[in-house]
């Protein structure tokens, strides 16, 4: 499969869309961020099933890629919808998730700058993080992405026996104040040769 160009200079390696053969990967980064921590607020990891199932959902409309070093997936980053009403749909929830040791080398923001350039090629207006606090290395990520605070969702989840606050940011996709056309499905954007 093909991938995409590569403008982060820390990060050696491929961004592409995912395929549910990553599936495996993609939980196996996932679970240890679900079970052992409040970033996530999943309380059961998803397995490769799972993973598969929610990116075939995914990927008609939305980008979900993963970074690879050396043949192996060490990363990924998504996008989905916002919010089920039809004036959300310009606006995207997004999400990223790096294996512990390939973390601060530049997969993170390679996957953003890549995931980032795609949702506004598909038209999308306004991009959103929500970040389980505290995470100073989630949110020191995505304010180097370009994301700016919104606010806070006081006790909005519990886990692991405590009251989680969400933090909302927000990345510009489009300055435009015009009507907008319609968003289009990722599945319809053109592929990297």
């Amino acid at each position: 499969m093909a991938a995409y160009p590569v403008n982060c200079g820390m990060f050696k390696g491929t961004i592409r869309v995912a395929r549910e053969s990553d599936a495996e990967a993609m939980a196996a980064i996932y679970a240890p961020i679900v079970q052992d921590t409040g970033i996530s607020f999943e309380v059961d990891p998803p397995g490769p099933e799972e993973m598969a199932r929610r990116l075939r959902a995914i990927l008609p409309t939305h980008p979900w890629l993963v970074a690879e070093q050396a043949g192996r997936v060490i990363g990924y980053a998504y996008s989905g919808k916002h919010r089920d009403r039809a004036a959300y749909r310009w606006s995207v929830d997004v999400s990223a998730y790096v294996d512990a040791q390939a973390r601060r080398k530049g997969a993170g923001l390679a996957l953003y700058e890549t995931l980032i350039v795609l949702l506004k090629q598909q038209g999308f207006h306004s991009a959103f993080a929500g970040i389980a606090l505290p995470n100073e290395a989630s949110v020191e990520f995505h304010q180097a992405a370009g994301f700016t605070p919104l606010g806070i969702y006081k006790e909005v989840g519990f886990k692991q026996g405590q009251w989680r606050d969400v933090g909302w940011w927000r990345l510009g996709l489009s300055n435009s104040l015009d009507a907008p056309g319609e968003p289009i499905a990722f599945e319809a954007l053109p592929k990297p040769l």
